[in-house]
């Protein structure tokens, strides 16, 4: 097997990746990246394997060397991934991190599960997300998650028939959210994000959305769909309420959690991927980390990243891809962040 090359072993700093989206972005990633801000560039794709639906390098990631991320973990998956994860899921990272900064309301929408993927669209993966709360803005931050109560899908046929925005929002749970808040949203659930909520957000590797709710949103309904005609689009969708215990269950509230690691999703997150937060204190020495390929997005403060190839500056705004050949690793300094983490293996 080729030996790692040090771009293998060693974590890299990536700088940011905004492809550009139909929907308005605020100020919130300019802002923690210290960049001037991108109207249309309200996702910054971290260390992204995965190209927007339907484009041929549109999202993908690139390293400082010009290679693509992809190109660069195929070439080497064991060093990127580790054996464990390559003997489950090949060369794939299994991963993609996003920053969103919502400018403006998201639409309704869904993503498809594993099965559909597999079924209709010739990918592995579906669109399981899990939604990072780290900074809000405005009167009144919401989400929105799941149905209220049992949808009839005859109704939702004909609220996206007829594009009737104020049924498909008002059928929906209403959230209010803060700064360490966490959601996760598995595949076929009906969602929206609104204005002024900035996440980390977390997904299965594609870029597969069912858009409900296109009208002043899309070009017309045809970029809603997948390709797909809108009734085999929407079996995508979960018609069943969520109640109080079922949201209970996929919302945590950290936020106020002083640890110097605090795991940040639904345990109903883990067969899909990880996060925790890491809250580094000079005066309590470093915060020692296990082997794994990850994404570390620096939230606030500096510090150093120190692996058996060096150590890594870390600042804020700063994003980081981990390979798993970079071994063990120790967060020093003060600073904020959050980890982020494929499925675990076994």
């Amino acid at each position: 097997m080729t030996a790692h090359t040090p771009a293998t072993g060693a974590p890299i700093e990536l700088p940011a990746n905004q492809p550009q989206q139909f929907y308005r972005g605020g100020a919130s990633i300019a802002a923690l990246r210290g960049a001037p801000e991108r109207d249309y560039g309200p996702e910054d794709w971290v260390a992204s394997t995965t190209t927007r639906f339907g484009q041929a390098e549109a999202g993908l990631s690139r390293l400082p060397d010009g290679r693509l991320l992809r190109d660069a973990v195929q070439a080497d998956p064991r060093g990127w991934l580790g054996e464990e994860h390559v003997a489950a899921f090949g060369d794939s990272t299994a991963l993609l991190v996003k920053l969103l900064d919502a400018g403006q309301r998201l639409p309704v929408h869904c993503h498809p599960s594993d099965r559909f993927a597999q079924q209709h669209l010739g990918s592995r993966f579906g669109k399981t997300e899990a939604w990072i709360v780290i900074g809000t803005s405005g009167a009144k931050p919401v989400v929105y998650c799941g149905f209220r109560q049992d949808a009839d899908p005859a109704a939702v046929q004909r609220w996206v028939a007829t594009q009737d925005s104020s049924a498909l929002l008002g059928s929906l749970n209403e959230i209010p959210v803060r700064a360490g808040d966490t959601v996760h949203v598995p595949a076929g659930t009906p969602h929206a994000i609104g204005p002024g909520v900035f996440l980390v957000e977390l997904q299965q590797p594609t870029d597969f959305s069912v858009t409900l709710e296109w009208s002043g949103f899309l070009a017309d309904a045809e970029q809603a769909f997948l390709g797909l005609d809108r009734e085999t689009a929407l079996r995508t969708l979960n018609h069943r309420g969520f109640g109080d215990d079922l949201l209970t269950s996929l919302i945590k509230r950290t936020g106020d959690d002083p640890a110097a690691r605090v795991p940040l999703l639904s345990e109903q997150a883990d067969e899909f991927f990880h996060a925790e937060r890491l809250r580094a204190e000079s005066r309590n020495g470093g915060i020692e980390l296990e082997p794994s390929f990850g994404v570390l997005v620096v939230l606030d403060g500096t510090g150093t990243l120190r692996t058996e190839h060096g150590a890594v500056p870390l600042r804020p705004g700063g994003t980081l891809v981990v390979p798993h050949g970079a071994g063990a690793a120790t967060v020093e300094g003060d600073l904020t962040a959050v980890r982020c983490r494929p499925p675990r293996i076994g």
